[in-house]
């Protein structure tokens, strides 16, 4: 299942995100064990790394996803008849037939190049920009590998791709957005909150994207009610101001059964939540291909040099019954 986390800059998204993937990898063996887990860290301001509890020295050591999009894109093509070549591949192409596909965890030449584990979390990172990147990229540039990796995965119940994405409604600048079973807003009872999940919420609709709000840093009734006021239904469920998160903030992280009892209920709902939700991937597809097509007529046909219309596959739908190669 893929789950994203998207808010307002400071709304905590990336803190929420860490805290799932610890509680997804802290499961024991009453529950079964560690469920299959990947997180990913497409925020530019790359932040998951020490989130979940790297160093900022070990955080700049781990591999990026931008590095190696050649190879991401030589090894996800893999047969496909309808691609030309790896660098005909854009950040929409989509899967077809002879394509590889990835499952969440297993033996692949990707994962040990751009995965490494932090805390117990196998983490991949987009990485941020570099000196080249100033003043002539943008950061969908650096999000490309992600959304290649999030069309090419095949993902069942059980398993769990966490994905912290950028702040407010930026995702919308390509279909990144619709590569999820799962979308939890962060929203602080503020104003400014309210405005970005009005925003986000006005796009994803659009879409069918269900958007489940989450409340941070609350302190008391009143901020909930602030919250049912402004978002109503899609109020999930809320965290309260953490000294675990403090303290994680400090740099001084504990373990994962530390949280407080309150905030750990908040984070077995939304496991529960996304555990409910059942895989489209007919849909998946279908939005993956409407803004592959999208994005070759705005730009990716002319940087190309190739109609990239061709290489959408109409017959093509991945999941679990599509072979992993």
């Amino acid at each position: 299942m893929k789950i994203s986390f998207v808010g307002k800059g400071g709304s905590g998204k990336t803190t929420l995100a860490a805290l799932f993937a610890r509680h997804l990898a802290a499961a024991g063996p009453a529950d079964g064990g560690p469920p299959p887990l990947l997180a990913i860290d497409a925020d530019i301001n790359q932040h998951l790394g020490t989130a979940l509890g790297a160093t900022e020295e070990e955080a700049a050591r781990l591999p990026t996803l931008g590095d190696h999009l050649p190879q991401i894109k030589e090894y996800l093509r893999g047969e496909n008849p309808r691609i030309s070549s790896a660098a005909a591949m854009v950040k929409t192409t989509p899967p077809g037939r002879g394509s590889r596909l990835l499952p969440v965890d297993g033996d692949n030449p990707l994962y040990p190049a751009v995965v490494r584990e932090v805390a117990g979390v196998r983490l991949a990172v987009t990485g941020p920009f570099g000196a080249d990147d100033l003043g002539v990229s943008c950061y969908h540039a650096k999000v490309g590998a992600v959304e290649l990796l999030l069309n090419h995965l095949v993902d069942g119940p059980g398993e769990y791709v966490v994905v912290d994405m950028t702040a407010g409604a930026d995702s919308f600048a390509s279909g990144l957005f619709t590569r999820f079973d799962a979308t939890f807003l962060v929203c602080e009872p503020t104003l400014r909150s309210m405005g970005v999940y009005r925003q986000y919420v006005g796009y994803a609709r659009e879409y069918g994207v269900r958007v489940h709000v989450v409340g941070n840093k609350v302190d008391d009734h009143g901020d909930v009610e602030f919250l049912r006021q402004h978002v109503g239904a899609d109020l999930l469920t809320w965290l309260t101001r953490s000294d675990y998160v403090k303290s994680a903030e400090r740099g001084v992280p504990g373990p994962a059964h530390a949280l407080e009892p309150g905030n750990r209920a908040a984070l077995d709902l939304l496991r529960v939540t996304v555990d409910e939700q059942v895989q489209d991937w007919a849909t998946f597809q279908r939005h993956a291909v409407e803004f592959h097509l999208r994005n070759a007529v705005a730009w990716a046909n002319d940087r190309v040099g190739e109609d990239l219309a061709g290489q959408v596959d109409p017959d093509f739908v991945p999941g679990p019954q599509a072979p992993v190669r």
